[in-house]
């Protein structure tokens, strides 16, 4: 199968001025094809060389396509044409490898097809629900206002993402430092110290004879504790990328965990109002917005009991009984839901529920951050203290005796 190439052109476009661009096509005939159907009559195309290092090439993140649906979204309400919308962003884009999305994106619609087809066509980037609200906007003439629901939709969702990422960040982060500084105390410290020891003729205290038992224990093994490390780390990836079953145990521990399981529910719970919310407003039928949320609840429990909503809902059981059964949804969202049905503001009801639990997972993120400092600090004192005074505990014991 050809593999895509990125052609750099240069000619005049369809006004009739000087131009230059950049296409993406898999041979330099179809290059050439895509530049005519765009009546642009190229003088120069050739195949753009890739560069000798890529290490500074950045990768698209989430992040990428919630700042690109909503400048998209922007350019549409203001009246843009489409294509043109895209030659906007485009430039004002740093990220090259994102630049080349759009612009691929960008040539397939110029050249024809319509934008929830060619989305779906990079879904690494596209999931299938951007595709079908988009889709949705493209039959129904209201684009502009449907981009303008996923860019909101997507900058909450990458909010609560980052909010949750930052609370873990922080503990892991100190606790590799904790871990490094002792395995160079060890390694390097210790050491010196038992030279020192050597020649006190004394017996020395249990825990100092402890400490010094495990610096012979890494100095010896070090290189295979490190192995160990490596490959638990990498072995966990791998469960996690390959094993579905390994990562519906993880989705099922986190929520038990003390304080971080209740985050991860609060996340789980918004995600899951932020998302039915939205497909529901765009005019998704309710059972194939349920399937959509499913793919997009972000931990397997509560994926399986989405989907088991869903089918309660295809057999004619109402919404709000559909969730209750589950028994894995709180009241509030019950509650919710129940008045959204009777009313026929489901959206609206469920948006306020994706607020009230997105505030309830920047407080308790905060919460949590507050709480977590003294506590590594503690923890690192702990470890690189006890080290200390087992290495000085001798000395001090030698001064006594003196």
């Amino acid at each position: 199968m050809a593999t895509d190439s990125t052609f750099v052109w240069s000619g005049i476009d369809r006004n009739g001025r000087k131009s230059q661009g950049e296409v993406v096509a898999t041979s330099k005939a179809l290059a050439q094809a895509q530049l005519r159907k765009q009546g642009v009559n190229a003088k120069s195309l050739k195949r753009k060389s890739k560069p000798l290092f890529s290490l500074g090439a950045k990768k698209i993140k989430p992040a990428d396509i919630s700042i690109f649906t909503r400048q998209m979204a922007t350019m549409m309400k203001a009246g843009v044409p489409l294509v043109q919308s895209f030659d906007i962003v485009a430039e004002g884009l740093d990220n090259a490898n994102m630049r080349t999305l759009v612009t691929e994106i960008k040539n397939e619609v110029s050249a024809g097809g319509g934008l929830a087809t060619s989305l779906s066509r990079h879904p690494k980037y596209f999931d299938e629900l951007f595709c079908s609200l988009v889709g949705s906007g493209e039959d129904s003439g209201t684009l502009d206002v449907m981009l303008d629901r996923i860019a909101t939709y997507k900058e909450k969702t990458e909010a609560l993402k980052a909010k949750i990422k930052k609370a873990m960040t922080y503990p892991i982060a100190v606790v590799v430092v904790a871990i490094v500084v002792t395995g160079i105390l060890l390694v390097k410290v210790v050491p010196q110290f038992a030279e020192a020891f050597s020649s006190f003729g004394s017996d020395l205290p249990a825990f100092t004879l402890f400490v010094l038992g495990i610096s012979e224990a890494v100095q010896e093994w070090w290189f295979i504790i490190l192995l160990l490390i490596m490959a638990s780390i990498w072995a966990y990836s791998q469960a996690m990328l390959r094993s579905k079953k390994f990562r519906d145990r993880v989705d099922s521990l986190a929520l038990k965990l003390p304080i971080i399981g209740g985050i991860v529910h609060d996340s789980v719970i918004a995600r899951f109002s932020r998302t039915l919310s939205t497909t529901f407003a765009a005019g998704v039928p309710l059972v194939e917005a349920l399937e959509s949320t499913a793919g997009a609840a972000g931990n397997a429990v509560y994926a399986r009991a989405i989907r088991q909503i869903r089918d309660d809902v295809t057999s004619g059981t109402s919404l709000y009984q559909s969730i209750r059964s589950t028994g894995l949804f709180p009241s509030m969202l019950l509650q919710m839901t129940s008045i959204g049905e009777e009313s026929g503001s489901l959206d609206e009801m469920l948006g306020k529920v994706a607020d009230q639990y997105e505030a309830q997972v920047d407080n308790a993120v905060d919460s949590l951050s507050s709480l977590m400092e003294p506590i590594i600090m503690s923890i690192l004192g702990v470890l690189v203290g006890g080290l200390m005074i087992a290495m000085y505990l001798p000395i001090f014991m030698l001064g006594s005796v003196v």
